[in-house]
């Protein structure tokens, strides 16, 4: 390593250390009381000498509710009819919900022109904040969303000894929770989250989320103080993942605040890849202006590319202001070199999405937010996008009844590779599109939601300024299905993105013409519901789909985190029976899709045979859009791929992070090189949903039945054109009579020139009449299987006999081995696999959970498998 490149380095880690020690959180050891029991004002209550008898451990950040769920207040809302027991703010008032939180930290005043700075990342709904007897905000907060900062240089007691008190009060309007989509709809007359009056995927939030639900820090600064840098990346041309580039042109600028009474000269700087880059500027006193660097010219880039594309390089860039020789602040931001644009493709009338000048075929997942309480993470962010990735998908739209997703959001989308679509916080439902008695207002009113204009605007402004700067976000869009009211969207279109941004393509709404025209009619996204197989291959549907979907019911030990004893019961879609409290815990229907393979014996079966649907819906979805990508399609997003909360639907993995066959499917299905089979033509072939060429593949096409006899059907070489789908083999012939009477498996296989194994896809495929019925007979195996520790994962084998049936379905868990649960979250490199006779299959365990987990087994059960557990070796 060059003495440049070494002295370049040791400035970005002195610069991430210092940027550690002036900045910290606020995240223990709060306290809390409802307003009607404190008989104190926010004066008295801040001083720091104040005794505080009898309050209650609060947990900041976090709502109201999250606090009484710690101190055994309520019931856990996410289990059983919990949420029942918990008052509603409707029917008690705001007071109820109304709470003090009081928090001791040590800070002396700074000496010189040191400045100390408090800021709060998110409130719901409005407060007032008091620090050491002194009211901080000169008028009271509003807004879920707006940040809030705040000098607090003048408050701060000489001793250090401080006391921070803020009195949250809940959004002025909660609405009715009736069961409507947002309940009575007047949630939305609030700039906050509207799924907390409750949606056809979840039950009200009893407290509408009111609270310190995001991170409250404390920073500290010399007289010149970082605000909102803005990095903007620029990479003409096409380019490709790997090999040489041409040059990027990095643009950096930031808003500079002057807290010092005179004025002060200095440089706004950074280094990035051994370049530095500054600019010498004079602030005013008390002023704050807007400086841009000149450009960097970055040679020969390493670029960051969506998951499946390309790697995902992320450089540092710390960005500092001296003055007189010393470090004022420093803001580190992390820069992923790519510029995102899009075309209109006039073939599919749709938006098309390019990322370096490469389209790139949209697969991605709608999600709400990740815990429906606000219980947020940088881990369980972390854990959630990575399950997106390993979902083979590129994209997750956030749906616009919740928030703007947390920076920890998007630094894992930024890690994994997943494009964000970002709604502003607009839904159809509450925001009047459509007639609907639930709901309070007209459609004229509720048309003008919300009651604040300006806020919602100065709110866009703020988020906009926040999430700018991560490479992972793609699009911004106006709401959820429906437009903002027109002086919102002609401010945020005009003015707010143009001069914040500048560089994201701006739908009007989710699904608006300019992303996907409606050449169909009707809402323009959907269906929502299960779907036979064949649809998703030969229905055409919205070019650009922003919303279809279907089941995702997790398997027994899923179920039975959330519901009670006396509720494992199965559904009878035949007798058209649902259990009470699936039925509030949003159960959407499997309709007659279990019926093919058999009467289910207990719930277990039921739900296990619940998993080869997921299975099969989900690898169909997205094999029957790749199958049409820019001819039908230019991408579309599932409806949707988590829940925050515990519903029986629309989820690959469940709340508690436990993988369904959803997922899996899904992965399958959505495999960057992948060879698939079409049910209503009866054609094998072949996506690249790559940018190479692939030469020289071997496209094996096998069948079993149900004894594990096989039936070589075809071999052929292949090659697959970069971003395109191609048609290969025909088999109707072949596999009728096969099939006729007790169905097949359809073992489907790409090796490359080494004959190794690069795509491995296998279907069940039903009897002639269209049941399952070898499924039901299929006689009994016992693999071998084998589990050994490799560093830091788990390595499982799974080993089935020669002369006998396919190993069917195999589920894999990793066991706690004293509690016998499962240990959550981790990640499998796949699940629900089937071995073929004299065969074996490699599963690799991965995560920080697995790697802890010294006291472990591996779980494994399948379809004609018995639950085994193995030590790891």
């Amino acid at each position: 390593m060059t003495q440049r490149l070494i002295l370049s380095s040791l400035i970005l880690l002195a610069g991430a250390h210092l940027r550690a020690q002036e900045q910290y959180e606020l995240n223990s050891d709060w306290k809390s009381m409802p307003i009607k029991e404190v008989k104190l004002d926010g004066t008295a209550i801040s001083q720091p000498g104040q005794q505080l008898r009898n309050w209650q451990p609060a947990i900041v950040p976090g709502t109201v509710l999250t606090t009484m769920l710690h101190n055994k207040q309520v019931p856990d809302p996410f289990f059983g009819m919990n949420n029942n027991r918990i008052p509603d703010i409707y029917a008690t008032g705001p007071e109820y919900y109304t709470r003090w939180f009081v928090k001791d930290f040590t800070e002396p005043a700074p000496a010189a022109d040191g400045q100390v700075w408090l800021h709060l990342r998110g409130v719901n709904d409005g407060c007032d904040i008091y620090l050491n007897g002194k009211k901080v905000n000169p008028a009271t907060h509003h807004g879920a969303y707006l940040r809030q900062t705040y000098n607090i240089t003048s408050f701060l007691a000489r001793d250090g000894k401080n006391r921070l008190a803020v009195i949250v009060y809940p959004p002025a309007i909660p609405g009715n929770p009736n069961g409507g989509q947002g309940g009575d709809g007047a949630i939305a007359r609030n700039v906050g989250p509207q799924y907390t009056a409750g949606w056809d995927w979840i039950q009200p939030m009893r407290d509408r989320n009111t609270g310190i639900w995001d991170k409250v820090t404390i920073e500290k600064t010399g007289a010149v103080r970082i605000k909102d840098p803005h990095v903007i990346t620029l990479v003409p041309g096409i380019r490709q993942p790997e090999g040489p580039q041409a040059p990027a042109t990095i643009k950096v600028s930031a808003t500079l605040e002057n807290a010092a009474a005179t004025a002060v000269s200095g440089v706004l700087k950074y280094v990035l890849n051994g370049k530095s880059i500054q600019q010498q500027v004079t602030l005013a006193p008390k002023g704050i202006t807007t400086v841009a660097l000149p450009d960097l010219q970055l040679d020969n880039p390493r670029l960051w590319w969506p998951a499946g594309y390309g790697p995902q390089h992320l450089y540092q860039l710390p960005l500092e202001f001296t003055a007189n020789g010393k470090v004022s602040d420093r803001e580190n931001v992390e820069v992923g070199v790519r510029e995102i644009q899009t075309a209109w493709n006039t073939h599919t009338r749709s938006r098309e999405i390019r990322v370096n000048g490469q389209r790139i075929f949209i697969k991605g997942g709608n999600w709400i937010t990740s815990d429906a309480m606000f219980r947020f993470s940088k881990e369980r962010y972390d854990a959630e996008v990575r399950f997106h990735r390993d979902m083979n998908l590129n994209l997750i739209r956030i749906w616009g009844g919740s928030l703007t997703e947390r920076p920890e959001f998007f630094e894992a989308c930024d890690k994994y590779g997943l494009l964000v679509f970002q709604d502003f916080w607009m839904s159809g439902d509450c925001n009047g599109r459509w007639l609907d008695p639930k709901k309070k207002d007209d459609q004229w009113t509720r048309r003008q939601y919300p009651n604040d204009h300006g806020l919602f605007i100065r709110s866009v402004a703020d988020q906009v300024k926040m999430l700018r700067n991560y490479p992972s976000l793609a699009i911004w869009c106006g709401g959820n299905e429906i437009t903002p009211p027109q002086d919102i969207l002609a401010a945020m279109k005009d003015s707010i993105l143009p001069v914040l941004d500048g560089t994201r393509y701006f739908f009007d709404y989710s699904n608006t013409d300019s992303m996907s025209y409606n050449f169909i009619g009707g809402n323009g996204d959907g269906p929502y519901g299960i779907q036979p197989i064949e649809r998703f291959w030969a229905h055409r549907t919205f070019p650009f789909n922003s919303e279809v979907g279907s089941v995702g019911v997790g398997d027994i030990a899923s179920l039975k985190r959330f519901l009670p004893a006396e509720n494992l019961v199965a559904p009878d879609f035949a007798a058209n029976k649902v259990d009470s409290v699936w039925d509030y815990h949003k159960y959407i229907s499997y309709d007659n899709h279990l019926a093919p393979y058999g009467p289910a014996k207990n719930l277990e079966d039921w739900a296990n045979k619940a998993q080869l649907v997921n299975y099969d819906q989900y690898r169909a979805l997205m094999e029957g859009f790749s199958a049409h990508m820019w001819d039908w399609y230019t991408g579309t997003i599932i409806w949707k791929t988590q829940n925050p909360w515990t519903a029986l639907r629309g989820q690959m993995y469940d709340y508690y992070l436990d993988p369904n066959a959803c997922l899996y499917g899904l992965r399958s299905g959505s495999k960057p090189l992948h060879a698939m089979y079409d049910p209503v033509n009866k054609i094998v072939m072949v996506a690249n949903n790559t940018f190479q060429y692939h030469r020289d593949l071997m496209l094996d096409v096998h069948a079993y039945d149900m004894a594990g006899k096989q039936y070589p059907i075809d071999q052929l070489f292949v090659e697959a054109t970069p971003s395109n789908v191609q048609r290969h083999i025909e088999l109707k012939t072949k596999l009728d009579a096969l099939k006729e009477k007790k169905g097949l498996f359809l073992s489907l296989r790409l090796r490359n020139l080494r004959k190794e194994i690069i795509d491995d896809n296998f279907y069940w495929l039903p009897a002639a009449d269209g049941n399952y019925s070898g499924l039901q007979e299929l006689r009994p195996v016992k693999p071998t299987i084998t589990a050994i520790r490799r560093n830091q994962e788990v390595l499982v084998t799974i080993h089935n006999p020669a002369n006998g049936p396919v190993a069917f379905f195999n589920r894999v868990s990793l066991l706690d081995a004293k509690t016998k649960e499962r240990i959550l979250p981790v990640f499998y490199s796949d699940n629900y696999v089937s071995v073929l006779p004299g065969e074996e299959r490699q599963i690799v365990i991965s995560g920080d959970r697995a790697a802890a987990s010294g006291n472990a087994l591996v779980e494994v059960y399948g379809q004609n498998v018995a639950p085994q557990q193995v030590n790891i070796q």
